[in-house]
């Protein structure tokens, strides 16, 4: 169980960054209802998730599928899943059958993994599953997702060959120290503007999945609709030895 004094931090902590993320959008002219605070939750207690779920949290994330999956059905079904980790093929049905109120998957970086889930929404029988294409903007072999110049081609395949799909926009990780931040969050809205432009999409109704707990501000001045915090929430993470 999670102690007393560590939930009233998380729900206090939970409002700060809901104020500072509706300030920053203010600040650039953005409506604040247009941005979506993902309280990424991954290692952390499901009475610690139940805490800021009491204080009138619905939307969260998580990173590894078997956690996921066992934490899951322990939380009301009326949260909104957010999957915002990497997702290996093999995975994407074991993760729609644990989680059958997952909203969103964040990190589709390859036709291979679009195909896979594709399939899964329709022999699960479930409605069709938003998802954004990863773009790795930074450049570091070490990130997953597409190059910039790969986007175009796996949105369209998504867009056209995934009919149980729904293609929503685009997400990126940025460096591990934010020293490239405004430099992948332009390479991200860059992105958008091409894509919107090959698909006939409007950019108001296109997501973007950039910002973390050190820059979700930056992220969302330069458009950011999803920014997904964790340990300014809730605290630093005690890592799993296994990450599946």
């Amino acid at each position: 169980m999670a102690a007393p004094a560590v939930e009233a931090t998380a729900a206090t902590a939970l409002r700060s960054v809901i104020l500072r993320a509706r300030k920053a959008a203010e600040r650039v002219g953005r409506d604040p209802e247009r941005v979506r605070v993902v309280a990424v939750s991954k290692t952390k207690p499901v009475a610690l998730i139940r805490q800021i779920y009491d204080a009138g949290h619905r939307c969260f994330g998580e990173n590894y599928v078997q956690e996921f999956i066992d934490k899951a059905p322990q939380l009301p079904e009326d949260i909104e899943w957010h999957f915002v980790g990497h997702l290996q093929s093999n995975k994407a049905k074991t993760l729609l059958a644990g989680v059958p109120n997952l909203a969103m998957v964040h990190g589709v970086d390859g036709q291979k993994v679009a195909n896979h889930l594709d399939r899964a929404v329709s022999s699960l029988g479930r409605r069709p599953l938003k998802v954004l294409v990863q773009v790795n903007t930074s450049g570091e072999a070490s990130k997953s997702g597409v190059e910039p110049s790969s986007v175009v081609e796996l949105a369209r395949h998504v867009n056209m060959q995934c009919p149980n799909l729904v293609f929503s926009g685009l997400m990126t990780i940025g460096m591990p120290d934010y020293t490239s931040t405004p430099e992948n969050f332009r390479t991200l809205t860059n992105c958008r503007a091409e894509v919107c432009k090959a698909l006939g999409m409007s950019e108001d109704q296109f997501e973007l999945s950039m910002g973390m707990s050190g820059d979700f501000e930056q992220a969302i001045e330069m458009g950011s609709t999803n920014v997904r915090v964790g340990s300014t929430i809730f605290g630093p993470r005690d890592y799993p030895k296994k990450t599946t």
